[in-house]
């Protein structure tokens, strides 16, 4: 048993030394952007308050995250928009290096690209205008038919309206950056987005009031998509893990958060 146990594991790490090797024979995205001296960023510039553009102006945690990894390179970083209904195929279709900008880790992106190490932790929670948090604590209050719960296209919050609410009426609003707006005038009853969103729009909208925050009805994990490039993605997760390490991560988010 030992000994075909020890065979095993031989061949497997025969494998993955001729996949390095393979690999490595191949190039990598990493020396392509090295040598191209540009590192592009796939980002939708509508979530804050990792990303928001504001004509040719970009600003959010994950904005200047991205200058922080093109530093790194020697590079400058150049910022691709992108929609969260394209984010992953115009990655697969080499329009940018890497998606950043509060892209949520889902098994549907998995098995198109790969993910880094996740720097951040939240989940689906609403925001309502203030006068009605007691009547969106739970999802069963909230799927009723006189409800109207407003979405982005395409994204997880769109997923996870579709996923949860059946009686429900569902909005399809395309327009990330005013779709509070909605709620504020009545035009809906309410958001369902990630928790860190809902804190920093009550902060922008004092009429919203963001529903338990920090108890939402799911947790996951965002990080950066990148294409199925594992040199890149060790690199990516290495830089994360030392900005972690260092703290300069958790500044970014300080700064933008509090």
């Amino acid at each position: 048993m030992r000994a075909r146990l020890r065979r095993g594991l031989l061949g497997l790490s025969l494998v993955l030394v001729f996949a390095a090797v393979a690999v490595a024979a191949q190039g990598s995205l990493l020396d392509e952007i090295v040598q191209r001296g540009e590192l592009r960023v796939g980002m939708t510039g509508d979530y804050k308050p990792f990303t928001y553009r504001d004509g040719d102006d970009w600003s959010g945690i994950d904005v200047d995250m991205a200058r922080s990894l093109a530093k790194t390179l020697g590079v400058k970083a150049v910022i691709v928009p992108t929609t969260w209904k394209a984010i992953t195929d115009d990655l697969m279709e080499g329009k940018y290096d890497i998606a950043m900008g509060g892209v949520s880790v889902k098994m549907d992106r998995q098995r198109r690209g790969l993910f880094s190490i996740p720097y951040f932790i939240t989940g689906k929670t609403p925001i309502t205008r203030a006068e009605n948090v007691d009547r969106f604590q739970t999802l069963e209050q909230i799927d009723r038919p006189e409800v109207t719960v407003i979405v982005n296209p395409g994204g997880t919050n769109e997923r996870f309206a579709r996923a949860h609410l059946k009686k429900a009426k569902i909005m399809v609003y395309d327009d990330n950056v005013t779709i509070f707006d909605k709620i504020v005038d009545g035009t809906a009853d309410l958001m369902m987005t990630d928790g860190v969103e809902t804190l920093l729009q009550q902060k922008l909208r004092p009429e919203l009031k963001a529903v338990h925050p920090y108890e939402p009805f799911d947790r996951f994990e965002k990080a950066y998509l990148m294409p199925r490039d594992i040199i890149w993605k060790e690199y990516v997760d290495q830089w994360l893990h030392t900005a972690e390490l260092t703290g300069e991560l958790q500044a970014v988010c300080d700064n933008w958060l509090k």
